[in-house]
């Protein structure tokens, strides 16, 4: 079977956000009779809405998504998180779809929808919707300190699977992704990719990730510096990467985040593990990380390390570190905030231009399925 994936093309395919937009958006801030800044980061959040929406006046946020990826990982086994890694991540999966996780709750709160995505949960298949283990490529994922995480195929599988629900979520109309995830020992993994691809040691990117102390964290780090030595020999070919230091939560994520730029479907990025697969893919397409925003910081230097490299600044300091996009989704409402905002007043205007109105889902703009068709 063909396992490869032409990561070169997404290079040419991702373009940079609506710039003419955003100086519309700009113009329009200028003309209210305001002070200069006077909405300070609502404005240049605003005027980046409008260029990833191609349109000035910028479109109220109508159907955010939150969006998150579930997978379980063999480095857990090792006891390098508080939670459990026998049945932790299912656990947290049956919260989600129940309504009563944190991120549910708050999702009702903001008027954003929630999804769950399971590529890689320890679980059997039936005890979750068919609409949520549809994408399912195994059941967890390697030790990636003494094993690889996935086979190429099924890296492959996984990358596939992300752009896959980019393009659901595309065509379904969502005009903004909160990005999550789901997974016992995720922070681990991540740590390891932000540290092979910073070119850093484990101490420097090994966080206290579900809480632990110092003992664990000694335990933590171990894996980190000793996955770190599998991941090095790969760092060339990104997907060989996932799938020796990764996980198949990753290499979905991964390939969400470059398929949603192409689409041009704008993400907000939650913890450490979202930032380290968007690093994965910066280094796939350059001007991927323009479609997104950090949402948060979690006090991970994992996170810190990979937000710098993207040149991304956190919209808030909520330092929550749970995962499941509930810090992420704690920015919607600043992003409903500067959306409406401009939207408003700005919607009349004489003597100012209206940016050309860009369609949601453009015909030229290629799917999984086309992509996929060139491999």
């Amino acid at each position: 079977m063909d396992t490869t994936v032409d990561l070169d093309t997404f290079s040419s395919l991702v373009e940079r956000p609506d710039e003419s937009a955003r100086r519309a958006a700009d113009e329009r801030w200028q003309a209210l009779d305001r002070p200069r800044g006077g909405l300070g980061q609502l404005e240049e959040l605003g005027s980046w809405l409008a260029s990833v929406q191609g349109h000035s006046p910028v479109r109220p946020l109508s159907a955010p998504k939150v969006l998150l990826f579930a997978g379980d990982h063999g480095v857990a086994s090792l006891g390098v998180s508080e939670l459990p890694a026998d049945g932790g991540t299912a656990g947290r999966v049956r919260a989600v779809l129940d309504g009563t996780a944190p991120v549910a709750v708050l999702a009702r709160r903001f008027g954003a929808r929630v999804r769950v995505v399971d590529v890689a949960v320890d679980a059997d298949p039936d005890d979750f919707p068919e609409e949520v283990t549809r994408y399912r490529v195994r059941r967890g994922s390697g030790r990636i300190d003494v094993e690889d995480a996935l086979s190429a195929e099924e890296a492959a599988r996984a990358f596939r699977a992300g752009m896959a629900v980019a393009d659901e979520e595309a065509d379904a109309g969502t005009d903004l992704v909160v990005l999550g995830d789901l997974g016992v020992g995720s922070t681990t993994v991540a740590a390891v990719l932000v540290g092979a691809l910073c070119g850093t040691d484990a101490a420097a990117v090994t966080g206290r990730g579900s809480g632990i102390d110092d003992r664990v964290w000694m335990v933590k780090c171990a894996t980190v510096r000793d996955s770190l030595r599998r991941a090095r020999p790969v760092l060339g070919d990104q997907l060989a990467l996932l799938a020796a230091t990764g996980g198949a939560d990753f290499a979905a994520i991964t390939g969400f985040l470059l398929q949603a730029a192409v689409r041009r479907l704008p993400v907000v990025l939650d913890g450490v593990v979202s930032a380290s697969c968007a690093l994965v893919a910066q280094r796939i397409a350059f001007r991927a990380p323009e479609w997104w925003r950090a949402g948060q910081s979690t006090g991970e230097p994992a996170q810190a390390k990979a937000y710098d490299r993207l040149t991304l600044v956190p919209l808030q300091e909520q330092k929550i570190t749970m995962g499941e996009g509930v810090g992420a989704l704690m920015s919607l409402p600043l992003l409903q905030a500067a959306a409406d905002t401009l939207a408003e007043e700005t919607a009349v205007l004489p003597g100012l231009p209206d940016a050309p109105a860009v369609p949601r889902v453009q015909p030229k703009l290629p799917s999984a399925a086309d992509l996929l068709g060139r491999v």
